[in-house]
């Protein structure tokens, strides 16, 4: 696996290059699901929230850098998968999973029928409480989408 950082001068690079990797047709992970990606979903995963009050309003380059982490994670096996918290419900959701790679890397798709997937969110969680939190949650195959 290849776990280079992307490297591009504008946000219109790094949509372009999301549009073209993802959208254009299920990625696979390890175990034959196949995420599906919308081109909304960049807005979501590349976008940070300046005052961390889940409005994202500030375009994010760590986590344009790692644009080609989300389909390395989906493929790698070794990933930890681990249930979440959904702190909106207050309570497990069996139709996430929570891949963590390279220490602090996370990828979240919400799985559907059969083998499909949806696309969710993937980021470096940078605060040392939740990678702990997140660590410490229970193993699984379909865990839940942790909210930061």
């Amino acid at each position: 696996m290849s776990w280079a950082l992307v490297s591009y001068a504008t946000e219109a690079e790094y949509r372009a290059h999301f549009e073209a990797t993802y959208c254009q047709g299920p990625v696979p992970t390890f175990d034959g699901y196949n995420v599906r990606f919308r081109k909304a979903d960049f807005d979501h995963c590349f976008f940070e929230s300046s005052l961390r009050n889940r409005v994202k309003d500030t375009f994010s380059l760590p986590r344009a850098e790692r644009i080609n982490w989300i389909a390395e994670t989906l493929a790698d096996a070794s990933a930890q998968l681990k249930a979440g918290w959904d702190r909106d419900s207050r309570r497990y959701r069996k139709d996430r999973r929570v891949a963590l790679v390279k220490g602090n890397y996370v990828v979240i798709i919400a799985l559907k029928g059969g083998k499909l997937a949806d696309f969710v969110t993937a980021y470096v969680m940078d605060t040392p409480e939740s990678l702990k939190k997140l660590k410490a949650l229970p193993r699984g195959s379909r865990p839940l989408k942790l909210v930061r």
